[in-house]
């Protein structure tokens, strides 16, 4: 989930073509003839899924950027670089289409009155399978998709060096798990309630327990927003009772930024929490998969659980302040809140001690036993 010129939770323009204009955009820059589309769900860009009447009827992805974002060219070249270069590596991420005139993207004018908003278009590869939201997840998938989280940041910190990667230095962006802190400004959407009482009690920890150590963090580039939705599975077994998955799709880089290797495995622990019948305990199999690339340090370990709890209070937060300026795209926005706030409160009430050796212990035993 994106937001707009770093601080400002989509005070934006989210684009709204019609599936006959977005059609026609395909032809007009790609120079690819439209043979079926059909509008994808989105918070703040808009995405259809096209197919294209080639040999073999070839699918992808056509992304319009919202206005805002598009006034940030580097930026979107980053994250597409980043996608390319993790296809590159092996991950099951998309690439772009090229142009007409040979480029990744490009800037167009939403209709042909003067002043027309511009947005930045991208046509990518389609990628298969079903987003971990519809499925239910069991320890292989989260210890899949905690390697996986720690790879991607790996990867990206070692390997990409494309001139755009300095547009990755955002230092107020509302959804670097660095600045939770920001979140007094948007609190207010919350009303007046318990929840509010939690998340002020989130931030003002956050502010004395984890911001002095993020010098003692490593720091790395984030993927940012390994949510639910965002990943992609295929079953590789036809057990119905024991399913194996394997990541098939990394979608959206749009909240890729400089963070710390700690913020990713907070970050896929919120977010599969949400989709799980035992929310406590899938921290410890994503910690698992992730340290199996990437061992966490004593610091790093000891902010786990307000980092999540910190990811927790983003999404709610934010989600609130947007449905407010946005009530037409309420539910799309509030999908986390259905349960997130059940998943926070219930943190809170057993407590950081009892979650941590939860997740801890249960990291532990998969150094004794290598996951099947």
């Amino acid at each position: 989930m994106s937001s707009s010129n770093d601080c400002q939770p989509q005070t934006l323009s989210k684009p709204a073509l019609g599936e006959r204009e977005a059609a026609e955009l395909v032809g007009r820059v790609f120079g690819l003839k439209v043979s079926w589309i059909s509008p994808l769900p989105s918070y703040d860009d808009q995405n259809f899924h096209v197919r294209v009447a080639a040999a073999g009827a070839e699918d992808y992805v056509l992304k319009i950027t919202n206005s805002e974002d598009s006034q940030e060219p580097e930026l979107i070249e980053a994250q597409t670089r980043a996608m390319m270069l993790l296809r590159a590596e092996g991950f099951p991420s998309a690439t772009p289409c090229l142009t007409k005139d040979g480029h990744i993207m490009s800037l167009e004018s939403a209709g042909t009155r003067p002043g027309s908003k511009k947005y930045m278009v991208r046509l990518l590869t389609y990628l298969p399978g079903t987003p971990v939201a519809k499925i239910t997840t069991n320890a292989q998938i989260l210890y899949e998709i905690g390697r996986l989280a720690a790879s991607v940041d790996k990867v990206l910190s070692e390997k990409f060096q494309d001139p755009s990667v300095k547009s990755l230095h955002r230092g107020q962006f509302i959804w670097n798990l660095a600045n939770v802190p920001l979140l007094d400004q948007y609190i207010y959407a919350l009303g007046q309630n318990k929840y509010r009482a939690v998340v002020e009690q989130v931030i003002e920890q956050f502010k004395d327990k984890v911001i002095p150590k993020l010098s003692s963090f490593r720091a790395c580039i984030n993927h940012g927003d390994l949510n639910d939705h965002n990943i992609l599975v295929d079953s590789s077994c036809a057990s119905l009772e024991n399913p194996q998955y394997r990541v098939s799709g990394i979608l959206d880089f749009s909240d890729m930024s400089y963070g710390y290797y700690v913020f990713e495995v907070a970050i896929a622990i919120m977010y599969m929490m949400i989709e799980s019948p035992e929310p406590l305990g899938v921290g410890g199999h994503v910690l698992a998969g992730f340290e199996s690339v990437l061992p966490l340090t004593t610091e790093e370990r000891g902010a786990l659980f307000l980092l999540v709890s910190g990811r927790f209070a983003q999404s709610l937060v934010i989600a609130a302040h947007t449905a407010l300026l946005y009530p037409e795209n309420k539910e799309y926005l509030t999908i986390t809140a259905r349960t997130g706030w059940k998943h926070l409160m219930t943190m809170f009430e057993v407590g950081q001690e009892a979650v941590e050796r939860m997740w801890f212990e249960t990291a532990q035993v998969y150094t004794q036993h290598t996951p099947a």
